[in-house]
Parts: structure tokens; C-alpha cells; sequence
């Protein structure tokens, strides 16, 4: 059965992988055997990143391009095909967060949100799956969060944001199923990262997210690395359109 979540021999390229979540996955995917593409706008960033998966014995490439902006994409997209190989697996990443009462927040930082958070995974979506479909066969993992599901103070904006990519989830596994790809999401509860250093630190909320989830604790970011792989790997050839909570159960209860 453990061959079923090998990836030896498949290029994955990982959105947004130079620190948190992203490089947590791409370390993940690389240590099943993928070879990892990282991507961002910080070429010194991801040099950084790509050194230690490198040091693991991880093979990595980088490709440097902005993914909310839809002519960098395609040519970065073009780029990876052509110097690296098919991409084989996506993963839909880049991603910011802003936090203000909503009556105060700021116009350009709702667009901000709105192209960082949902133009990022079209785009990049699109120019993949254009390509995979002509293969015939592709993974596409879309990261949400709990905030598809639930809201708090002062982040609406950030939670509409996430509820759209469970829809363009669903939505790309009903167009693009048909053609043999898998397209699923995974949604994150809260996780020690440097986007929610401010709340690890303030014990009043990490004391209330403690109680409030089940698990009774923050997730490391190791710990979204089964899901991934899991998605990734044909042992989920049949899991398609599904949104996989990682979230100690905390949209399990009130």
C-alpha cells in the first residue's frame, strides 16, 4: 500500500513555498519523492528555502514569478514546463491575511486580499490544468482554511476569500474531472506560522483557541504534510472536489 503515495518522478510545483505552510507542504511532497518547483516573488527567499530542501537531498528547482499577476504566470508556467518538465501536481498556496474591523478596511487592501488570496489560484489553475489536460492526468490541491466555513472579528474579507476557493474547488473538479484531474482543497485550522505570529503570541487567544479546539493545542505545519501527499498521490485517485479539514476538530463543534 505505501507505494500508492509515492511520488517518485512527478514535478510539483508549490505556490507561495518560500516560508510556512507552502514550504511545509513542499518539504512534504519532496520527501515522498516529487520534485519540488518553489515559487514566489522573493528570489533571495526562495534561494534561502530551496538550499535546505536541498540539504535534505531534495531535488528542487525555483521559479520566481508573481502569481496574481496573469502574464507572469503564464510565462513562469511556460518556463517550469520547459526547463524542469510537466508539472504533475499543483498546489495553490499564495495567500495573505490583513486583520481590521470591517467597517475600517481598507479599499486596497480588499483588492490586495482579493488578488493575492483568488486571482493567485485561477491563474496558476489555469495555466496547469491547460497543459494537464492535454496529458490527461493532474493534481491540483487548493489551500483554504476553517475560514471557508467560519468566521471571526475583524477578518471578513480574508473569510470570503477562503470560501471562494472551496467554490473555484469545486467548480474546477466539475470542469476539469473529465479530463483526469483531481482538484481538492485542504483547510487549515490554526497553525504556528509567521502569517499568525501575533496570535501564537497573545495568550489571551491562544488560551481561547485552546479550549475551543477539541485537540487543545495550535498545529505544527509538519503536521499538513500527510494531507498533502495523501491528495497529491494516487492513493486519492478517486477523491475529487473534497475540501480535507486539518483542524484538530475545531469546525467539528461549538
Amino acid at each position: 500500500m505505501t507505494s500508492l503515495f509515492d511520488l517518485t518522478g512527478r514535478i510539483a510545483l508549490v505556490t507561495g513555498s518560500s516560508k510556512g505552510i507552502g514550504f511545509g507542504i513542499a518539504r512534504a511532497l519532496g520527501g515522498a519523492g516529487a520534485r519540488i518547483v518553489l515559487n514566489g516573488r522573493d528570489e533571495a527567499r526562495l534561494a534561502e528555502a530551496a538550499a535546505i530542501l536541498s540539504g535534505e537531498g531534495i531535488a528542487v528547482d525555483m521559479a520566481a514569478f508573481d502569481a496574481s499577476d496573469a502574464a507572469a504566470v503564464a510565462a513562469g508556467v511556460e518556463a517550469v514546463e520547459a526547463e524542469v518538465g510537466p508539472i504533475g501536481i499543483l498546489v495553490n498556496n499564495a495567500g495573505m491575511q490583513f486583520r481590521t474591523p470591517l467597517e475600517d478596511f481598507p479599499i486596497e487592501k480588499w483588492s490586495e486580499l482579493m488578488r493575492t488570496n483568488i486571482d493567485t489560484a485561477f491563474f496558476v489553475g489555469q495555466a496547469v490544468a491547460r497543459r494537464m489536460i492535454a496529458r490527461g492526468r493532474g493534481k491540483i490541491i487548493n489551500i483554504a482554511s476553517v475560514q471557508s466555513e467560519l468566521a471571526r472579528p475583524g477578518i471578513a474579507p480574508y473569510t470570503a476569500t477562503k470560501g471562494a476557493i472551496k467554490q473555484l474547488t469545486k467548480g474546477m473538479c466539475t470542469d476539469w474531472g473529465p479530463h483526469g484531474l483531481q482538484v481538492n482543497a485542504i483547510a487549515p485550522g490554526y497553525f504556528k506560522t509567521e502569517l499568525n505570529a501575533a496570535l501564537v503570541a497573545d495568550g489571551t487567544f491562544s488560551g481561547w483557541l485552546e479550549k475551543r479546539t477539541p485537540a487543545r493545542r495550535w498545529g505544527d505545519v509538519e503536521e499538513l504534510g500527510g494531507a498533502a501527499i495523501f491528495l497529491a498521490s494516487d492513493a486519492s485517485s478517486f477523491v475529487n472536489g473534497h475540501i480535507l479539514y486539518v483542524d484538530g476538530g475545531i469546525t467539528a463543534c461549538l
